[in-house]
C-alpha cells in the first residue's frame, strides 16, 4: 500500500530532488522536496509522518545536523542517507544515531526502494509502539491515586505485604487495590497489569 506512503528528499542538488522525485512517484510514493535542511527542519513538526532521504553534505546545515536536530526534538520519522562522499566514519555515525540506510550516489532504484521498504517498515512498527504507549497510559490514567500506588509497588517487585507497610494499609486493601486495577486495566494476570504499566512508562517515583 505506497499510495498513501510519503518520502521527504531533503537535498540541496536540483536534479537529485527532480530524478528521485520522478523515480519515486513512478514507484507509487507521494513525495515532498525540500532545497535545504533548514527548510526541511522549519516544517518538520508539522508535516505527516513519513521516510526522510537525506543528503548528508549540503550548504549551513548539513545531514547530520539535521538528524542531530530531529533526535532532539523527538522526530521519529526514519532516514535514509543519501552522499557522493561516503567514508566508514560518517557511516558508523549516522548508523549508530538510528538511520536506516547510507546509500552512496549515483545509486540504483533497486537500492533506494529497498531502503525505504525497511524505513517503512520500521516507521509501522514505531506507530504501533506509539499506540500501545497511547493506549497504556491511558489506562494508567483512569486508576484512582490508591490503585496507581499499588501498581507502582507491583512494578518494583513488591508483595502485597511490603506495599501495604510502605502506603500505612492492610494487605487485604492492597489486594482490593489490586484486584480493582486489574479490572480496570481489563486483564487476567500480573504479567498482563505489568505489560501495561510498563508501556506506559510509569514513573516510580509517584507514591
Amino acid at each position: 500500500m505506497t499510495e498513501r506512503r510519503i518520502v521527504y528528499i531533503v537535498d540541496d542538488e536540483d536534479s537529485i530532488r527532480r530524478s528521485t522525485s520522478f523515480m519515486l512517484k513512478t514507484s507509487g510514493y507521494r513525495v515532498a522536496t525540500f532545497a535545504s535542511g533548514a527548510s526541511f527542519l522549519k516544517e518538520v513538526r508539522h508535516l505527516e509522518p513519513g521516510c526522510v532521504l537525506l543528503d548528508i553534505r549540503m550548504p549551513d546545515i548539513d545531514g547530520l545536523q539535521v538528524q542531530e536536530a530531529m533526535i532532539k526534538r523527538g522526530v521519529a520519522m526514519p532516514i535514509v542517507f543519501l552522499t557522493a562522499h561516503g567514508d566508514v566514519a560518517t557511516a558508523v555515525k549516522v548508523m549508530k544515531r538510528g538511520a536506516v540506510e547510507l546509500i552512496e550516489k549515483p545509486f540504483e532504484k533497486e537500492i533506494v526502494l529497498a531502503a525505504l521498504e525497511q524505513a517503512f517498515q520500521r516507521l509501522g512498527e514505531q506507530r504501533l509502539r506509539d499506540l500501545r504507549t497511547q493506549e497504556a497510559r491511558l489506562l494508567v490514567a483512569g486508576l484512582s491515586t490508591r490503585e496507581r500506588q499499588v501498581l507502582c509497588g507491583l512494578v518494583q517487585g513488591l508483595a502485597n505485604k511490603a506495599i501495604g507497610l510502605e502506603l500505612g494499609i492492610s494487605p487485604r486493601t492492597v489486594e482490593v487495590h489490586r484486584a480493582n486495577l486489574m479490572v480496570k486495566f481489563g486483564v487476567h494476570t500480573l504479567s498482563e497489569a505489568l505489560r501495561i504499566a510498563f508501556a506506559a512508562g510509569l514513573d516510580l517515583s509517584e507514591n
